[in-house]
């Protein structure tokens, strides 16, 4: 044995002088462990439960006060979401608006308080909240009215959240089912015809023709899950529904909450006065628990069932084709090597033509790379998220994770891209190596930014709340030249030192290629050879996007396996508005400016 060499019988302990690292690394590992022992479980970012109590047991372990937030207001019909306070409805003076990451502000989120405010475990029946007037001889007035009957006309959808959790519309459906969907309509609308739209038809009562029904008072319930063999009198939300009324109060002092409908002609021009009001009440359920209070919304998924069909008519699909693509390689390679085992090698045929031309260095070599290298950083920043989303780090409750890991990895991942890109073009023996990374850097993503500027202007123009903020554009070029581009730079220095190795060398000169039919051409090949791939994506998408959970108003990668360790079906049910047509409110522009910033 060598001198380097460790025999059995030597002391274990006389090592630990001289192995300072392990002895650091064993002592963190002891305090780590006996700070675990000591400790209480432990929550993900977002994920930690907030504890109610009622008034009188108020402690700082607990909290009786309820808070309603607000979120932007969408439509199935429109393209354009709008704010809460873009429309003439309650507001908060005090306007507290969590702080929203860049997840939240791309996808068009605008979380902001309500007056909505109710007290744990207290009921209240028809409370008012406020009382908004309207006089058809004020122009200001009748454009907050017009554009209010405009909303109902599309069916703007409110979408309000409680305990992070969003406010839920059951209705029962033919069958005996309930039909569940994360917002509630402003109101309803009867054509000049007689015709019921959306909301109308459930209403027998809303039956009069040009005339507008609103919704202006909410029956909510709020079911709670005690911990009793826990924690004494201290209680977790577990669901928040509500049902939308329409009641034309009449006297604010002394509000009944029945009576006929909140009617709004289609030709009113008197005064008219809306008063706002809402019932709350709460219920214990003892089965739910807070780990699986998003199951509740599910109740109305049993139509997604039909997507198994397109699930298993693409994997049928990409079955088949993987299977007909080795038949034919199989049985080419097979024909060839019977013909070279028989002695026949006296002429090159079969793929052994093209052996010395395989790896010529393509005419747009420069383009091909950068794809690559692009290609790369968009799949590895995908690989990742989606790990991380099927491991329940990206939980729904933290409200644009999704979106922000994204684009945090992607920014992360420049290094990649510049490496693969720089090695690819360094092996077609290119030599402009500065222009191949500036392209890296800046082709693909300046497509992309040139394309989100151009429809922010348009939707800025319009005052959607989908519009990203100036300031968050300049945040996302600080992110792009700030991080992104070093890392490029980065990763293409260490590529052009490097590229790859062919198994086979290349002929000094091409070989030349006969005139080739029209059905051989690239054209022809790339549609042909593309149908059943789109197909199997086109049926996949259709059904996805026609009946997702939610009523289609979720994004289609929360309907993958983003499923939440903790909260089962959590991806299910966050709202993240999806655009359905190209409808616009063009004909009454919003009252008031939406400005948009990031906290």
């Amino acid at each position: 044995m060598s001198t380097r060499g460790f025999c059995l019988g030597t002391n274990p302990w006389s090592l630990w002088p001289t192995l300072p690292g392990l002895r650091g690394l064993l002592g963190l590992g002891l305090i780590l462990g006996l700070q675990t022992a000591s400790s209480t479980a432990f929550y993900l970012p977002g994920l930690s439960p907030v504890n109610y109590c009622d008034v009188n047991g108020e402690t700082n372990y607990c909290q009786s006060s309820i808070e309603l937030y607000v979120n932007r207001l969408d439509s199935v019909e429109s393209v354009l979401p709008y704010e809460y306070n873009t429309f003439d409805f309650c507001h908060d003076f005090k306007k507290k608006s969590p702080s929203e990451n860049l997840g939240q502000v791309l996808f068009g989120e605008r979380i902001t308080s309500s007056p909505y405010e109710f007290s744990f475990n207290k009921t209240e029946t028809c409370v008012k909240v406020c009382m908004k007037s309207y006089d058809a001889a004020k122009e200001d007035q009748k454009k907050k009215l017009d554009f209010l009957k405009k909303g109902m006309q599309l069916n703007y959808q409110h979408h309000w959240i409680i305990d992070n959790m969003p406010v839920v519309w059951c209705r029962d459906i033919n069958g005996g089912n309930k039909y569940c969907t994360t917002g509630f309509p402003i109101g309803c609308f009867v054509t000049q015809s007689g015709v019921s739209s959306d909301a109308c038809i459930m209403h027998p009562e809303f039956n009069k023709n040009n005339t507008y029904y609103l919704f202006n008072h909410v029956d909510i319930t709020i079911t709670y899950h005690s911990e009793n063999e826990v924690d004494w009198h201290v209680s977790k939300l577990v669901s928040a529904r509500l049902e939308p009324k329409s009641y034309n109060h009449v006297d604010e002092n002394h509000l009944t909450c029945n009576g006929t409908p909140m009617e709004v002609p289609g030709d009113y021009t008197d005064k008219l006065n809306i008063i706002y009001t809402y019932s709350v009440k709460f219920e214990e359920n003892k089965q739910i628990r807070w780990g699986s209070r998003w199951d509740y919304i599910l109740e109305s998924m049993s139509h997604t069932s039909i997507q198994w069909f397109s699930i298993l008519n693409s994997f049928v699909v990409v079955l088949f084709l993987t299977g007909m693509v080795a038949m034919i390689i199989l049985r080419t390679l097979h024909k060839d090597i019977i013909r070279y085992n028989q002695g026949d090698i006296q002429k090159d045929y079969g793929w052994k033509l093209v052996h010395g031309d395989v790896f010529r260095p393509p005419r747009h070599g420069m383009l091909l790379s950068i794809l690559l290298g692009q290609g790369t950083q968009v799949l590895i920043m995908t690989f990742i998220t989606l790990f991380l989303a099927c491991l329940g780090f990206l939980s729904p409750a933290n409200r644009g994770a999704l979106m922000t890991c994204s684009v945090v990895l992607w920014v992360l991942m420049g290094a990649s891209a510049g490496y693969v890109s720089a090695k690819v073009y360094r092996s077609f023996r290119g030599l402009k190596w500065k222009t191949n990374f500036l392209l890296t850097a800046l082709l693909c993503p300046g497509v992309v930014f040139v394309d989100i500027f151009i429809m922010n202007l348009i939707l800025w123009i319009e005052g959607s709340s989908s519009a990203i903020s100036f300031g968050t554009l300049i945040g996302i070029l600080a992110l792009w030249f700030g991080i992104s581009v070093p890392l490029t730079f980065l990763g293409a220095y260490v590529g052009s030192f490097q590229k790859f190795d062919y198994p086979v060398s290349t002929n000094q000169i091409p070989r030349q290629i006969p005139h080739q039919a029209f059905t051989r051409r690239p054209l022809f090949s790339s549609i042909v050879g593309g149908v059943l791939p789109f197909g199997c994506i086109f049926i996949q998408l259709f059904f996805i996007l026609n009946n997702p959970p939610g009523g289609g108003k979720g994004n289609p990668l929360q309907y993958s396996c983003l499923e939440n360790l903790m909260d089962r079906g959590a991806w299910w049910a966050t709202v993240h508005g999806v655009t359905k047509s190209w409808t616009q409110l063009s004909t009454h522009a919003p009252i008031t400016n939406i400005e948009m910033h990031v906290k």
